[in-house]
């Protein structure tokens, strides 16, 4: 093969190999869904029992209410949640049916039903969610609230 035409088969080949990489990786992740899959992979830490994963979605600065009890910064954070990580299995679940972005990128809400061990809605958690680094979000404040309606069709929420 002549060297013009090795050339030739190159210059083909580089953007048929860009575009196949870029179909393999996808398009870039939505701030929203990056926050809705860490809500997630946060819900799975307390199904799967791993209480060092639950820490890891929760910023060092962070607010959680037990009741009307606030309780300050990540470490009592976790030290508060971790009598709900005894035992075999998860007190409860939860999962976001509903998450919304800031159009600054950087603060986000998600909300969700918790539900019992039976699936039972017992409550409904809200959770703000701060962006620490490019892809890393974490929960900066939450606190649960009674059961509620969560979004309705044609409105924001569920995928």
């Amino acid at each position: 093969m002549s060297p013009a035409w090795s050339s030739r088969l190159l210059a083909l080949a580089l953007p048929l190999f860009a575009w196949s990489s870029s179909v393999v990786a996808g398009p870039p992740t939505s701030a929203r869904d990056q926050v809705w899959e860490a809500e997630k992979a946060f819900a799975r830490s307390m199904a799967k029992r791993d209480l060092a994963a639950f820490g890891r979605f929760i910023a060092d600065d962070a607010l959680f209410f037990s009741g009307t009890t606030a309780v300050h910064g990540k470490a009592a954070v976790v030290q508060e949640w971790s009598a709900f990580f005894q035992g075999e299995s998860a007190p409860f679940s939860w999962e976001p049916d509903q998450v919304e972005v800031l159009q600054s990128g950087t603060l986000a809400v998600s909300t969700g039903p918790v539900r019992d061990p039976n699936g039972k809605v017992v409550a409904r958690f809200n959770s703000v969610w701060r962006l620490e680094a490019p892809g890393t979000w974490r929960v900066i404040i939450d606190k649960g609230s009674p059961p509620s309606p969560g979004p309705q069709v044609g409105e924001s929420g569920a995928d």
